[in-house]
């Protein structure tokens, strides 16, 4: 996913939400925002609400947590030249771009 501003969040809310998440792998998140702000951003939306998953982070990777303990790890990229995005070596199937900026 390029991007990770209301559309980007709200893009993986509905993936876990919908219960697809085993379905539809996020591997990837390109933002320029620290992973601090994003983790908050997604867990606490003023419009739609507190995410109902626990959302953990590191300098790296966005978790998201499940009631079995386990979690997915969402590798965090800060690039901000779209075609230096390493998609291939993540094995990313599909690219969704969430900014806005690549319309055509």
């Amino acid at each position: 996913m390029n991007g990770f501003g209301r559309i980007g969040r709200n893009v993986l809310r509905a993936v876990y939400e919908s219960g697809k998440h085993q379905q539809i792998k996020v591997v990837a998140v390109n933002e320029l925002a620290q992973p601090e702000a994003m983790a908050h951003l997604l867990q606490y939306d003023t419009s739609h609400g507190r995410f109902g998953k626990k959302i953990s982070h590191d300098q790296e990777h966005l978790n998201v947590h499940h009631e079995s303990g386990e979690y997915d790890a969402i590798r965090i990229l800060h690039l901000s030249e779209i075609e230096l995005l390493p998609w291939r070596d993540l094995e990313v199937d599909i690219v969704l771009d969430c900014t806005g900026v690549y319309g055509s």
